[in-house]
């Protein structure tokens, strides 16, 4: 069970609650504020991934070889959906004059 809660569920709201207020910071504040707050949730990830790693290896005494998986896959995959959902909120931020003379 600790296994699906903090391997599985846990790494998927992290990045959900990131994805939301990267979402929203980028939609009210601009894409370059967006693009900020990405960078600094670079690291808060990697603090949130170091902390679950020590919960489930040091304290819960967690199978290092199922654990780190797991954790890892679900923090992957949710990353880079994360950063296609928060790209594509980029792209709709752009004002009409430069979505004018950009080459597509």
């Amino acid at each position: 069970m600790w296994y699906f809660i903090l391997g599985v569920l846990a790494p998927i709201i992290l990045n959900l609650m990131h994805l939301v207020l990267g979402i929203w910071i980028t939609v009210v504040r601009g894409s370059v504020i967006g693009l900020g707050f990405s960078a600094v949730g670079f690291v808060t990830k990697t603090i949130g991934m170091l902390f679950l790693t020590w919960l489930g290896i040091g304290h819960l005494n967690l199978e290092v070889g199922i654990y780190i998986p797991l954790l890892t896959f679900f923090w992957f995959f949710t990353h880079v959906v994360e950063g296609v959902v928060i790209k594509h909120y980029m792209e709709q931020n752009v004002p009409k004059y430069l979505q004018k003379i950009q080459i597509k």
